[in-house]
């Protein structure tokens, strides 16, 4: 049986580099798209020496050229593709008053408009594999916070694309599904809770504890969390999941 290929953006750290591994483990090659170049390659060594097959594409996906450069790398080494998982980009946490036009753009550009541009390249081998799309969007899609207006609104626009793009490929044989993940343990997250532990003057478990019931979680989640989701939807046995947007959470969504 022919592998299959995964393609996973900011694949560096974090739920990307999670997901590089399960799909790893699942028996996918894998290539790897993000900016931070060290780290992505220190985890395809990890993988390759473990006996499976990755690559890594050190790459700006604001860059107008970067997604036939990276899709080059991908078909280069393993000849197609089958599954890419959405995950690059990031947005500020500010004020609304505060964000500057600027703050907006940089905002939409690499995680919407870098998966826009990729899926839109990609989009012709995804055919001849029929193959899956996974976008990595946000709890805060169906939740905006006051402080996370850019973030909100870019991952709301990630789950409209969801949809969009799920009707037009339903009709040659690409399942596009989306994950609104929250409060996962990543950097960003750390820094969230050394903020509590300087604030509240607690130490990291109370800090967590106060951030979960902040939060109304049942726990903080890992980046392991989204990867075992992510390998289901990209899987024959998630196969009839298309157009979903799955809130994996903890139960911070309670609306409908």
């Amino acid at each position: 049986m022919t592998q299959k290929t995964a393609l996973i953006t900011g694949a560096s750290r974090g739920i990307g580099a999670a997901v590089a591994r399960k799909l790893a483990a699942e028996g996918y090659a894998v290539s790897l798209a993000a900016r931070s170049a060290d780290q992505m390659h220190e985890l395809v060594a990890s993988l390759t020496s473990a006996g499976h097959k990755a690559i890594a594409t050190p790459i700006d996906l604001t860059q107008t050229e970067a997604p036939a450069a990276v899709l080059e790398a991908t078909l280069k080494a393993f000849g197609r593709l089958d599954v890419i998982v959405c995950n690059a980009g990031t947005a500020q946490h500010k004020d609304f008053l505060s964000c500057t036009d600027t703050d907006w753009a940089n905002g939409f550009d690499l995680k919407f408009f870098g998966h826009v541009r990729l899926l839109r390249a990609a989009w012709k081998e995804l055919e001849k594999t029929k193959g899956n799309i996974v976008m990595i969007a946000g709890a805060a899609s169906r939740t905006p916070p006051a402080g996370y207006a850019i973030g909100s609104t870019v991952n709301s626009a990630i789950l409209a694309l969801t949809k969009s793009l799920a009707d037009f490929g339903r009709h040659c044989g690409i399942r596009v599904n989306a994950i609104n993940p929250a409060q996962i343990r990543t950097d960003r997250l750390d820094g969230r809770i050394a903020k509590i532990m300087k604030d509240e003057k607690l130490d990291r478990a109370a800090a967590e504890q106060k951030l979960v019931r902040q939060s109304g979680i049942v726990r903080i989640g890992e980046p392991k969390d989204i990867a075992e989701l992510v390998a289901f939807m990209a899987g024959e046995v998630g196969s009839y999941l298309h157009g979903s947007i799955v809130d994996m959470d903890g139960g911070m969504t309670r609306g409908l």
